[in-house]
């Protein structure tokens, strides 16, 4: 997760390789960063990042799945402390707000990673994974907070998080996530209604 701008000079040579490339690549992006780069801030020999990953793009790759694994727990961690089926939807969004946040916020490493890598890559396919994974997350619980339509709704929950991920970093303003979080509160709302019309007819 973004926070690193430094690499501990301890730990295995994969570690430290992929301590290196979270803050490296997180900050300047995948193409921009040459394994070079990586080697020094990790302070291994080249050999190590061949033997440990085999190729600048495995050593992408690992780097993304360890984002989106780090991704995962966060929010699950931070959901597991709300109350109810609406909160937790909702919470996603709170956590987005503290990610927006932290110093050194730089966006979506999956979008930006996306828009360097070709496509059908094994990279790619770390990055719709993690896409997948939120696509599925708020299905589950927009079913869990009773919507009619979860699918629909998720799939509008997702776009709103990604429009307020690119409005805190284009705009500098970690108070997108509270707007983004208003709109699916009417958005879950709305989607609730018929049900509750239906219900008391």
């Amino acid at each position: 997760m973004p926070g690193k701008t430094s690499t501990p000079q301890r730990g295995s040579a994969r570690q430290r390789l992929l301590a290196a490339a979270e803050s490296l690549f997180y900050e300047e992006g995948v193409n921009t960063v040459g394994i070079d780069r990586v080697i020094e801030r990790a302070g291994v020999a080249k050999a190590s990042l061949y033997d440990c990953f085999g190729s600048k793009d495995e050593l992408v790759r690992s780097y993304l799945a360890a984002r989106h694994e780090a991704r995962r727990a966060r929010i699950t961690q931070g959901l597991a402390r709300c109350r109810t089926p609406r909160q937790r939807l909702l919470g996603v969004f709170d956590l987005l707000g503290e990610l927006f946040a932290e110093s050194n916020f730089r966006g979506c490493a999956f979008v930006r990673a996306s828009a360097e890598v070709r496509p059908g890559s094994k990279v790619k396919a770390v990055c719709d994974d993690a896409r997948g994974w939120m696509r599925t997350l708020f299905a589950e619980l927009a079913k869990d907070a009773g919507a009619m339509h979860p699918e629909r709704l998720a799939q509008q929950l997702v776009i709103l998080y990604d429009g307020a991920t690119v409005a805190a970093q284009m705009d500098h303003d970690a108070g997108a996530a509270a707007a983004a979080r208003a709109v699916a509160a009417a958005l879950l709302e709305a989607d609730l209604r018929p049900a509750r019309l239906t219900g008391s007819g």
